[in-house]
């Protein structure tokens, strides 16, 4: 059981990471962003009318966002379970407001400059008045989500953050952390246990019986009746599933074990889409999903707490990977609606004809990523630390 030092940008009396649990937060983050990249592709055959849109690489990546909550309910009761003795319910939404809003809020900043280098033009072609925009993004800052239809829904698709779109899961997230100090942390291991069970009933109901019709677990990103409710299954069971096992984890020493989740992961993410058996009304392709999250990422991330680096590059790449997960998973999307809007406007449907502008893409989302965390997101974050460590 491998764990680093606590965070330069961190509270004094953090506990320390555990660092490859970290590093395969960031490894999942890569993934979602090349996911994001084949997505494009789809979108743009889908958009102008040439195929069906199905993501035929990586199909399966966006379950990373699954990975990221059960990672959440893990770190989050290891780290807060046994500090409420001395810690307030304010403290603990301040501890986390420092950690997550800085970069919420220069994701929005991004997200419009990128809407600005396309001229504000929505995906049907008209433009977003100046006007909405502005409100738009003063709403993602303060985490208020857009109802489809509304003037400040200004790309037209629906998304619950228009100017950010991955940011949906970060509203979530603020929910369980919410649900979590309030509530799900009173609660004894038994009643937990009970919690999660009945979650991951709701949960497979909810997805193979393909309640959505979506035909996958990927809802959640726009705030209709069905996204909204399925979406806050598709968080709590995950969240809930990993803070039942950060309370009765029992770390095994495990060589290796960063490497092996990584290889495990990317595999999970690359089986291709399952078709359903006609008239079952039963989403196979869904089922294969609600069994990756139930029961394989609990054991990726048993794994990962249970690992030892076993080297000084392992160590690294887990560090790097930790720090830059979020940040790259909050900036990288408003790139790649510039890179949707190209790949429509070009008529482009495979990687190959576009491999060089895709590589920069990928390549510009990580660098600005870690721009954003060494210049903006860990100086915010300390000084804002400091700030509350004073009073």
């Amino acid at each position: 059981m491998q764990k680093n030092t606590i965070p330069s940008a961190g509270f004094a009396d953090a506990k320390p990471h555990y660092e490859l649990l970290d590093g395969l937060r960031g490894v999942a983050a890569i993934l979602v962003l090349f996911y994001h990249v084949f997505e494009g592709l789809a979108f743009a055959e889908a958009t102008n009318g040439v195929g069906s849109g199905l993501i035929t690489t990586l199909n399966h990546g966006h379950i990373a966002v699954d990975f990221f909550f059960i990672l959440s309910g893990f770190v989050i009761s290891y780290a807060y379970d046994d500090r409420w003795v001395k810690m307030s319910t304010w403290q603990f939404f301040k501890r986390r407001l420092v950690r997550l809003h800085p970069m919420l809020v220069m994701g929005a900043l991004i997200g419009v400059l990128a809407f600005a280098f396309v001229g504000f033009e929505k995906w049907d072609g008209t433009t977003a008045p100046t006007g909405w925009v502005m409100v738009a993004m003063l709403l993602t800052m303060f985490m208020i989500p857009a109802v489809p239809g509304v003037p400040y829904e200004v790309r037209g698709n629906g998304e619950m953050f228009p100017l950010n779109g991955p940011a949906w899961s970060l509203f979530f997230e603020y929910v369980g952390n919410i649900l979590y100090a309030l509530v799900i942390r009173r609660l004894s291991t038994k009643i937990l246990t009970i919690l999660a069970v009945v979650l991951g009933c709701l949960h497979a109901w909810f997805f193979v019986g393909n309640v959505s019709g979506y035909d996958m677990v990927g809802v959640g990103w726009t705030i209709d009746e069905v996204n909204f409710w399925g979406g806050l299954v598709r968080m709590l069971f995950p969240f809930t599933v990993g803070m039942l096992l950060a309370r009765t984890f029992k770390p095994r020493k495990v060589r290796g074990a960063f490497w092996k989740c990584c290889v495990v992961l990317v595999v999970l993410f690359a089986v291709p889409y399952i078709a359903p058996f006609e008239n079952s009304g039963i989403s196979i392709n869904s089922l294969y999903e609600v069994v990756c999250i139930a029961l394989v990422f609990p054991f990726i991330v048993w794994l990962g707490a249970c690992g030892e680096t076993g080297s000084s590059f392992t160590s690294k790449v887990g560090k790097v990977l930790g720090d830059l997960s979020y940040p790259l998973y909050i900036v990288h999307y408003p790139i790649m609606y510039i890179f949707y809007a190209w790949l429509i406007e070009k008529k482009i449907y495979t990687l190959n004809e576009c491999l060089g502008v895709a590589a920069l893409v990928v390549v510009s989302s990580i660098v600005l990523a870690l721009l954003c965390l060494k210049l903006y997101d860990e100086p915010v974050r300390r000084w804002l630390t400091r700030k509350m460590q004073k009073k």
